[in-house]
């Protein structure tokens, strides 16, 4: 059951548009399975905000969480554009690289930039 859980986790869930605070999250069922999520929200002022908002409704499921790190994200529904950049001060720099390729999977047809620069 976990696994199928796991599975029906989301990969992607951003806000629809402007520039946010995003977190990778490292999900994990009972067992060895593990998956890679983006999470960023606008009404979110805190890296943390997001970390605790997501761990809430992971727990619920029987997952677990981890965040090894954010930035921000420029979302342009218009341009489909996405830019992923920055670092966040409590949990370190996401790796954005990581981070592109599962934005990637819900936004195919979008340009997405990676940046180490920013905040």
């Amino acid at each position: 059951m976990s696994e199928e859980t796991l599975a029906g986790v989301p990969s992607v869930h951003i806000s629809p548009e402007g520039i946010f605070k995003y977190i990778l999250i490292n999900v994990t069922d009972s067992g060895d399975a593990s998956k890679a999520v983006v999470r960023g929200f606008s009404d979110c002022e805190w890296h943390a905000d997001i970390f605790d908002r997501e761990e809430k409704v992971f727990k619920k499921l029987g997952l677990r969480a981890e965040c090894p790190g954010g930035g921000r994200i420029e979302h342009n529904p218009e341009k489909k554009y996405l830019k992923v950049y920055g670092y966040s001060q409590g949990f370190g720099k996401a790796d954005h690289a990581q981070s592109k390729r599962i934005l990637a999977t819900k936004y195919p047809d979008y340009t997405i930039e990676i940046s180490d620069d920013g905040y």
